[in-house]
């Protein structure tokens, strides 16, 4: 399970370095995806394509047998989010990852800010610092709810 959370600057290059047990546990290759405006999020490559295949399977089985045909605008949209949501990048030594540059607008940080770096249990998160602190600040009045909740 990933944990932990850090603060990294990403440098001049563009490049962001990962905590060590996190790049580890993304291995050499890993896949970004946007997840809300100040958050992307990094996950180990084969896990996603294999949840991305698995749905992608029940839409087409969808769209073959007619269920979605009166859904079609809701079909071209998720195929333009799904085209332009998620990439896979290289993560180099020492955990070094370029953020490409339609994610780095997303993310909203230039060369030389910080972001905030929080293992997020099966990704690792890259929040913009100021999204984060909101988000941690709503959530984490719930914690212990969720966290039993999800024990039972």
């Amino acid at each position: 399970m990933l944990t932990g959370e850090a603060i990294r600057t990403l440098d001049q290059r563009l490049r962001l370095s990962l905590p060590a047990e996190m790049a580890g546990a993304l291995g050499a290759e890993a896949l970004i995806a946007k997840e809300r405006p100040g958050c992307v999020s990094l996950w180990p490559r084969a896990g996603w394509e294999q949840k991305q295949q698995q749905t992608a399977e029940i839409i087409r089985q969808k769209l073959a047998s007619g269920r979605l045909d009166a859904r079609l605008g809701d079909v071209q949209r998720l195929g333009r989010l799904l085209s332009t949501r998620e990439r896979t990048i290289p993560i180099a030594g020492r955990g070094r990852l370029v953020i490409p540059e339609g994610f780095r607008d997303f993310l909203g940080v230039d060369a030389g800010g910080e972001v905030v770096v929080v293992g997020a249990a099966v990704c690792v998160e890259l929040w913009r610092p100021s999204v984060w602190a909101e988000v941690i600040g709503q959530e984490m009045p719930a914690f212990r709810d969720l966290l039993e909740d999800l024990a039972r």
